[in-house]
């Protein structure tokens, strides 16, 4: 069995919340391969760094989070020309926590300056200290 890893996923927020009426992660424009880098149980979190994609009002804020329960990953057909992957999460009630106080205590934020650099690829792993810390600022209490 692999060890729970947690993960954040970079969406505008008006992706985000499809995604949690609709229990699914969706990243980096529909690509399968940072789906299948995740496993059942995994913990999952929503950065947005916008509330609308491409040029909504600044936001940057954690947004969602829950847990990978979907062992599959399936495409679904959102336009004739547009059929992203998809993975099932449980996404628990939380509130929106901004990054900004945080920015000190995350060990992910390597460079205090330029600090979104770390989530231009859309999707990346994080210690579980982190993740925990953020989760804590969005009202959740986790158990691995």
């Amino acid at each position: 069995m692999e060890p729970t890893r947690y993960w954040i996923g970079v969406v505008s927020r008006s992706h985000v919340q499809r995604g949690v009426e609709g229990s699914f992660v969706q990243l980096n424009h529909g690509k399968a391969a940072p789906l299948r880098r995740m496993n059942v149980g995994d913990w999952f979190v929503y950065y947005s760094p916008r509330t609308d994609y491409p040029a909504g009002e600044p936001l940057q804020a954690f947004t969602a989070l829950g847990r990978i329960t979907g062992d599959t990953i399936y495409q679904v057909e959102m336009a004739p020309d547009f059929t992203p992957f998809r993975r099932d999460v449980t996404f628990l009630p939380s509130h929106p926590a901004p990054i900004a106080p945080m920015l000190e205590a995350l060990s992910f934020i390597h460079d205090r300056q330029h600090w979104g650099y770390v989530f231009r690829t859309g999707h990346l792993s994080v210690p579980e200290a982190d993740f925990r810390r953020i989760a804590a600022a969005m009202g959740v209490g986790i158990d691995a």
